[in-house]
């Protein structure tokens, strides 16, 4: 499990058209992270992994809604592991323990919203 590689800010153009897929590259035994948009309410990213790459386990504060658009992921909550093919998505609840990782490269698209738990914190 790699810290991942992390591109701020995007290179991705405002009110032009793109191919989410093409945006980032896979690289050798890591994981990379390019932000699409970063607001204080939330942010978009896109996510590539190579073979045998893991997050390392986390709890986030908000829900994460994956989709992945390349390949297959695996995403572990408490225990229990769920498969994800190209097109397929999942929400990552708030406040669980969570492992995202790779049994073969995959790429996906993250977004947290922020907003509506303004009065749980």
């Amino acid at each position: 499990m790699n810290d991942p590689h992390v591109d701020h800010p995007s290179d991705v153009e405002s009110s032009r058209s793109f191919i989410i897929v093409e945006i980032i590259e896979y690289v050798p035994n890591s994981v990379v992270i390019k932000t699409i948009i970063k607001k204080t309410t939330g942010n978009v990213s896109v996510v590539s992994f190579d073979s045998g790459e893991a997050l390392a386990e986390k709890i986030t504060a908000f829900d994460t809604f994956i989709q992945v658009i390349d390949g297959k992921a695996e995403i572990r909550i408490g225990g229990k592991s769920t498969v994800l093919k190209t097109g397929e998505a999942f929400i990552l609840p708030a406040n669980t323990s969570h492992i995202i990782k790779a049994n073969e490269r995959f790429k996906m698209i993250s977004t947290v919203i922020k907003s509506g738990y303004e009065g749980l914190m």
